[in-house]
């Protein structure tokens, strides 16, 4: 529920204590505010569960280093910071659960961040998960960049902003989202998320290219479907295999499992494996 300034019910944990709301922490000077040294990781809690919380708060510490910034808080530290945040809610509430850090100076040179200067802090608010709804897709004429020519090894802030550019291209031709191609033109990921397809029974994903992070959800539907007997091929694909799909659906850390039912002008059926897909998961969460 949003409180009178409009955000949803949030806690930050910052410089040593907890703060209730959206509490200020960075101003006009901060680095990370004007030159983009920030880097995230997002965990979820719903149902009374927190699945795969340590592997998130592992990438956060993986991913600042890869900005050249301190990872100053272990993955343990991060871990009991979250549990003792989620005492703050009502058990059931779906929460994101967001471990950042960023560059408060600048070093020797304006755009390099002082690594001296890190500061960190855990915000954890309400936001409902999805509905398991389908969703429209079209291909998106914006590109991912390679590890060349941004920080693409990392979470980091710097490169939300190019699939924020997908998503209102995409929702100006009336789709939710975009299929979002590497710079030799194969297919990436979503703008929000890691994207799968079913053909004649195989699962395929992208294959991890250094163009786009192999996110944990998806790594983790990726381990439970083969345990189940699936065959997932992790290859080379293109828009047009997409478009011949059986099934199309996405994973993601803040939605999980969903299915995607229009792709440009084709409309597609929630099928059996996206289906197994949300099972598995929730299975395993819930395990």
């Amino acid at each position: 529920m949003a409180n009178k300034d409009g955000w949803s019910q949030t806690w930050t944990f910052f410089e040593q204590d907890w703060h209730e709301g959206n509490v200020p922490i960075m101003g006009p000077r901060t680095h990370s505010v004007w030159m983009g040294s920030s880097v995230f990781d997002g965990a979820r809690a719903f149902e009374g569960v927190t699945p795969d919380l340590a592997l998130h708060c592992a990438r956060v510490n993986d991913s600042a280093a890869k900005l050249y910034l301190k990872p100053l808080v272990s993955t343990e530290q991060w871990v009991s910071l979250v549990r003792d945040g989620l005492t703050r809610f009502n058990e059931d509430t779906a929460l994101y659960i967001r471990p950042m850090y960023w560059a408060e100076r600048e070093g020797e040179r304006v755009q390099a961040p002082n690594p001296d200067s890190t500061k960190w802090c855990l915000t954890i608010y309400e936001a409902p998960l999805r509905k398991p709804e389908g969703f429209s897709i079209t291909r998106s004429p914006f590109r991912r960049p390679t590890l060349e020519s941004m920080p693409v090894d990392a979470k980091a802030g710097c490169l939300y902003p190019n699939n924020a550019r997908a998503l209102f291209e995409a929702r100006g031709r009336g789709f939710d989202d975009a299929i979002m191609c590497d710079a030799l033109g194969n297919v990436a990921e979503l703008a929000t998320s890691n994207i799968f397809m079913v053909k004649d029974g195989v699962v395929s994903s992208p294959a991890p290219n250094g163009t786009f992070l192999a996110g944990i959800t998806r790594q983790r539907i990726i381990k439970l479907l083969r345990e189940a007997g699936m065959v997932i091929s992790e290859t080379i694909l293109r828009y047009q295999d997409f478009e011949l799909a059986d099934e199309i659906f996405s994973t993601g850390n803040f939605s999980k499992v969903l299915p995607v039912t229009r792709i440009g002008e084709r409309v597609l059926q929630p099928g059996p494996v996206y289906r197994k897909a949300r099972e598995l998961y929730w299975a395993f969460a819930h395990g």
